[in-house]
């Protein structure tokens, strides 16, 4: 079966993925673009000025077999987008996904159709529902959850994510979206890997423990 995979989501110290306040010209709230520097800075985002080292291996990671995506109504658009049916996401017409997306919104609209063959689909289901939608438009490819926090949170309760990489960026925002609320014990069904860089960021990696096993056994 295909894998259920978070890449790049970035967090303050105090666990916060956004900050307070979103809005049209301020997508983050108050956290501005701070979390998201270390990204910034790598080839992944910049192909001609960025580093090659473990920031951008990490960052790249994102793309390699996905066959679709899941987000939340704050990442498609900014607080009362529903209320605007001429709003078609931050990303122009030509979005950077180029598969399915699952957009999940308690109002529903039409589906998209975007160039380079990114599609959005709106839906009001829970985690299992659009998960099943979603892996049967990915065709045997891995399905991503791209956030917001609320979002990854509700997967993760769910115990659907298979992989998560979440990046600590050393900043405390004291409000926000918190991404752990709820989550206790989580670390008992991942094995947890870290990776410090010269950034100063900390890559947590969260490889579902029943996975592991099976490709130990499959291996030995």
């Amino acid at each position: 079966m295909s894998a259920v995979r978070v890449h790049n989501l970035s967090i303050s110290l105090d666990g916060f993925a956004t900050g307070d306040g979103q809005a049209l010209d301020a997508p983050f709230g108050h956290a501005g673009e701070r979390l998201h520097e270390w990204m910034f800075a790598t080839r992944f985002w910049d192909e001609t000025g960025g580093g090659s080292g473990a920031d951008h291996v990490f960052a790249a990671r994102h793309g390699h077999g996905i066959g679709a995506e899941i987000m939340g109504a704050g990442k498609f658009g900014p607080p009362g987008w529903q209320d605007d049916p001429a709003w078609r996401g931050w990303w122009g017409e030509t979005p950077p996904f180029r598969t399915p997306v699952f957009v999940l919104t308690h109002r529903p609209r039409p589906s998209i159709e975007m160039d380079g063959g990114t599609t959005f689909h709106f839906l009001d289901a829970s985690p299992a529902e659009a998960l099943g939608r979603a892996r049967k438009a990915a065709d045997g490819l891995d399905v991503r959850v791209g956030g917001g926090p609320t979002v990854v949170r509700d997967f993760l309760a769910a115990g659907l994510v298979d992989h998560l990489h979440v990046v600590q960026v050393p900043i405390l925002l004291g409000r926000g979206v918190r991404l752990w609320d709820g989550l206790e014990a989580l670390e008992e069904t991942y094995t947890i890997e870290a990776v410090s860089t010269p950034s100063g960021v900390t890559h947590l990696t969260f490889t579902r423990q029943e996975r592991t096993l099976l490709r130990d056994a499959v291996t030995a």
